[in-house]
């Protein structure tokens, strides 16, 4: 109700949008629509944070045990559902991280629950994908999803595209030798999403090396740290591709989409000669 009767307002300046990606290309659409109408008195300022798929890409020369409680903490605090929790996760061929315990509540309602089961019915019969953790959930009352986690045995299965907002990691284990072109691949992928990705690395060729190549993949790039945890007003935050405007909540950025700029000039002489050219 409160959409309809904004849309359908001819004083309509701005939207200011946190949620999914489909549900803001539905809203660009309709004032796109009320724009082409001259339905309103100004083009309204579009303003969006919505989806993500983020991604950790793990270096040979990281810290494992940070990477590990780091990684943790990305994918299931709040069982997964964050904009910019880690969903897909890139490992140089190691020895098996260190086993946690698990600390994660329910999903928020029935229909997150459905969804994400069927995600997990359909992988754990995947025969791309190996459950390493997981893979199992409850019912009833409590909507609650085991933090899984699963790798796939080919870099192009659809999981790691597509936005699933649940304790659900996939998992692609890369040859060292191929850490640069993994970098083309981490930016390929994601569902067309660019919220949030970390590096976990010590080596600096390889840190500064990753956030040039990818630094059209991610708003908010983050190194040896989670890509959860932005806290508005210390750390600005945004993505953009379909991931949002990228206008940075918590910065002084955000300011001018809900401004009008004016501009002054006086004169106080009267125009006697014109030289030319002029641009006066």
């Amino acid at each position: 109700m409160i959409t309809r009767v904004a849309l359908a307002h001819p004083e309509l300046s701005a939207v200011n949008f946190t949620g999914s990606s489909d549900v803001f290309r539905s809203l660009y659409g309709r004032i796109a629509d009320g724009v082409k109408e001259r339905k309103y008195r100004d083009f309204p300022r579009l303003v969006a944070e919505t989806s993500g798929k983020n991604f950790h890409l793990i270096h040979s020369s990281a810290d494992i045990s940070n990477a590990v409680k780091h990684t943790i903490r990305a994918s299931f605090e709040y069982a997964g559902q964050k904009c910019s929790a880690c969903s897909r996760i890139y490992i140089p061929e190691m020895g098996p991280p260190e086993d946690f315990e698990s600390f994660t509540g329910p999903v928020i309602h029935q229909a997150a629950f459905e969804k994400l089961t069927r995600v997990i019915n359909a992988a754990n019969t995947d025969s791309r994908l190996e459950l390493v953790a997981g893979g199992k959930y409850g019912g009833g009352k409590v909507f609650f999803i085991e933090p899984t986690v699963y790798t796939a045995k080919a870099l192009d299965h659809p999981l790691f595209g597509q936005e699933l907002f649940g304790p659900i990691l996939v998992v692609h284990i890369y040859r060292d030798a191929d850490f640069d072109s993994l970098l083309a691949k981490i930016d390929q992928q994601g569902g067309g999403f660019a919220l949030t990705g970390s590096i976990f690395a010590t080596d600096p060729a390889a840190i500064r090396s990753a956030e040039d190549r990818l630094r059209y993949a991610a708003g908010n790039f983050y190194i040896n740290c989670k890509t959860t945890g932005a806290v508005i007003g210390q750390q600005s935050f945004g993505g953009a591709r379909g991931s949002g405007a990228n206008d940075k909540a918590g910065s002084a950025n955000i300011l001018m989409s809900f401004t009008a700029p004016r501009t002054l000039k006086e004169e106080y002489h009267s125009l006697d000669t014109v030289l030319y050219p002029s641009n006066c």
